[in-house]
């Protein structure tokens, strides 16, 4: 801190306070400009004035790369999402301070998205609503930390709503269409089918699941790394043990990328020749999660049962798999109906008083007819 005259003789003072650097002119006495320089540095450290001034200096793309660095890495499983969503919206966002985006530049990054007129992006794909939706949900998450952490006064993104989207429709094989992939697989393809449609693991639990984890004897896979942070214990099928049987235990990992040496990171190409040789369309490695699934509620599996297999957090998200077909609505109302034909039970007749009943209570003459609530209907 000084304080010192400048050229026109007018006393001014000169100090760093939080980062911020404040000259300024009193013109009044040196006893009283050091009164005054005193009073401006407990403002900046009383009431955060040094932080309003650092918030206009905060480019978005450096809290960009603080919220990727403390929140998502920190906070989710998924912040790989997160990484490739920030990088969009760097793209449109760069440049700019943090406080000066509003809602109507997210509104407007909303619209060119979907056109694809971002700056850098020279992919021509379609973009889907989802992944718009991702993004703002992105933007809009980083504005409230930037809030929390004073960045910011508000949250431009706050009132910013999701767009409508389509919901992809779930594509359920058929049992022979489940026997022609496996059929039409490629060796190191053929196990990773035939765990998933057998449990309905997920993806990353099957292509990360370390031979550790697989208790031959018991029968059953241990989960430790799941998408919902618990773990859980999967069943496994004598297919299962066959195909994992002659798999070399050169790594940790199961099924082990001979590439790289770890586990496989992604088999869409293989998963999508395999569609291809067996002449099935539409099918997503995801959807082999749902044909398990269906197929075990088809079976009469129960749905709590179904639940705790696939590692669900709620029975309302097993619930989508209870496919009603045409054949087991067919049935339910032909067992409905069989039950309708039946004729009830005839009461028998009730005996004649003789001496020895006269008095007697007529319900206690005899045994009770109906013995369980099953019975009721003969």
């Amino acid at each position: 801190m000084k304080i010192y005259k400048n050229e026109d003789r007018n006393w001014c003072f000169d100090f760093t306070c939080n980062g911020i650097r404040v000259r300024k002119i009193v013109g009044l006495s040196k006893q009283e400009t050091e009164q005054v320089m005193w009073d401006e540095h407990k403002k900046i450290k009383r009431e955060g004035y040094g932080i309003r001034e650092a918030r206009k200096n905060l480019l978005f793309e450096a809290f960009a790369d603080e919220f990727l660095e403390l929140h998502s890495k920190q906070k989710k499983r998924s912040w790989k999402s997160d990484e490739t969503s920030l990088a969009h919206l760097k793209k449109y966002f760069g440049g700019k301070f943090l406080s000066s985006i509003t809602p109507e530049m997210i509104e407007r990054y909303r619209a060119d998205r979907k056109e694809m007129n971002i700056k850098g992006d020279k992919k021509r794909r379609k973009i889907s609503p989802a992944t718009v939706n991702r993004e703002i949900t992105c933007l809009k998450t980083l504005f409230g930390k930037a809030v929390k952490w004073n960045k910011i006064e508000a949250n431009p993104a706050a009132e910013i709503q999701k767009d409508r989207e389509r919901n992809t429709k779930e594509r359920i094989l058929s049992d022979k269409e489940a026997r022609q992939l496996i059929a039409a697989a490629a060796f190191h393809l053929k196990p990773i089918l035939i765990t998933a449609l057998s449990t309905g693991m997920r993806r990353n639990e099957i292509l990360r699941l370390k031979w550790e984890n697989v208790h031959v004897p018991e029968r059953y896979i241990f989960i430790e790394d799941s998408k919902s942070g618990k773990t859980r214990c999967v069943p496994i099928n004598s297919q299962i043990i066959e195909a994992l049987s002659p798999l070399p235990h050169s790594s940790e990992y199961v099924f082990v990328n001979p590439d790289t040496k770890s586990f496989f990171t992604d088999i869409k190409t293989g998963f999508k020749a395999a569609c291809r040789r067996a002449g099935i369309k539409g099918v997503r490695l995801h959807d082999l999660r749902h044909t398990a699934a269906s197929i075990m509620v088809r079976e009469g599996v129960d749905l709590v049962t179904v639940s705790k297999i696939l590692g669900h957090s709620s029975i309302q998200m097993t619930m989508r798999y209870a496919h009603p077909t045409p054949e087991a609505m067919k049935k339910a109302v032909e067992i409905m109906g069989g039950i309708l034909e039946k004729k009830a039970a005839v009461p028998e007749k009730e005996p004649e008083k003789t001496p020895e009943t006269a008095g007697k209570n007529p319900v206690n003459a005899r045994p009770c007819q109906f013995a369980s609530g099953s019975q009721l209907i003969n």
